[in-house]
């Protein structure tokens, strides 16, 4: 991800207008339906993604989530939230969920903001970047269960092996 250098003059009112500057300096597809609301798409090593981001003004919130190119099939889904349990006890910030009307797993995390201070630049670049390395992390642990046939132990250890090197 690219750094993006932003002068800030005076508080910004609004961080998802911080967040089009990243985007657009990533040169990353995104639409923003309105105000409060921006739509982010990329390309991943292992899938495309779509980030969403939603400002609670009233209550001081950013809503950020990344969601898989993948469905989880109904046969799947008890693995399926099995793996999300063990994936979460691994994560310091966030946490992996199932959107259940598309049945597809996604990160999620939620930035509080106290009166007028917003987050900086430097705190959503992290936030998008630690998303990202998440679901790029245990994608194939996804994969594993929901394609491979393993169980979530199984899947969840294959996961974590590091490969050191090249082929």
């Amino acid at each position: 991800m690219s750094t993006l250098a932003v002068q800030e003059f005076g508080l910004a009112s609004n961080p998802l207008d911080l967040l089009e500057d990243i985007v657009t300096a990533n040169e990353w597809v995104f639409e923003r339906s309105n105000d409060d609301e921006l739509v982010v798409e990329l390309a991943g090593r292992w899938c495309h993604y779509r980030m969403f981001f939603v400002w609670q003004r009233e209550i001081g919130a950013l809503q950020f989530s990344c969601q898989f190119d993948m469905r989880v099939p109904d046969a799947k889904r008890s693995d399926v939230n099995d793996l999300l349990s063990m994936l979460n006890t691994r994560l310091w910030l966030g946490h992996f969920d199932l959107e259940l009307q598309q049945s597809t797993p996604l990160f999620r995390y939620t930035v509080l903001t106290r009166g007028d201070r917003m987050p900086k630049v430097e705190i959503l670049e992290d936030l998008v970047e630690i998303a990202l390395t998440e679901c790029e992390r245990f994608y194939p642990a996804f994969q594993f269960v929901i394609w491979g046939g393993k169980r979530p132990a199984e899947a969840m250890a294959a996961s974590m092996i590091e490969v050191i090197g090249q082929a």
